[in-house]
């Protein structure tokens, strides 16, 4: 493998993970906008309602672990979007101890109004690339995943312990 910045980083600017972190702050502005000025919710929550319009019935453990939230993040979305009408708690049939979370009929319609502008905003970032290379960078971004999976999935026997 050839190095360059990113298989060599010098300085924290050249590190992979904070490049990656750069893009997503910069490029949130606009989701921030359109969640909190438009639709009264914030992007965490806005997270949790995306997760819940491609699958409802989620209990709030199995809504965390989609999400890329821990329980305490996910708990205080959830308090809000209950708060807000947007999410109903319901027994779990057979077991009344655990509850699922499903859409209201407002979540479902902010969800359904929020997505399309969600994805424009989508759109616009990858604009600057030709269709080839959207389909590379998702490829790319892909075969990454896995590999942070597998990273993470080996543990702290990966991390060098530096004397």
């Amino acid at each position: 493998m050839a190095t360059n910045r990113l298989t060599e980083p010098k300085t924290l600017d050249d590190m992979l993970l904070y490049v990656l972190w750069q893009l997503q702050a910069a490029a949130r502005g606009p989701v921030v906008r359109v969640c909190e000025a438009e639709f009264g919710i914030t992007r965490r929550e806005w997270r949790m309602l995306a997760q819940l319009g491609q699958g409802e019935g989620l209990a709030s453990s199995a809504l965390a672990e989609r999400a890329g939230l821990d329980r305490a993040q996910t708990s205080r979305a959830v308090g809000g979007l209950v708060g807000k009408r947007l999410l109903a708690r319901t027994p779990r049939p057979g077991d009344r101890r655990e509850v699922l979370l499903h859409l209201t009929d407002e979540g479902r319609a902010v969800y359904n109004a929020l997505l399309p502008r969600i994805a424009a905003i989508n759109r616009d970032l990858l604009s600057v690339l030709a269709p080839a290379e959207v389909e590379v960078l998702d490829g790319l971004l892909r075969r990454l995943s896995a590999q942070a999976m597998r990273v993470g999935a080996v543990g702290d026997d990966v991390v060098p312990k530096f004397e």
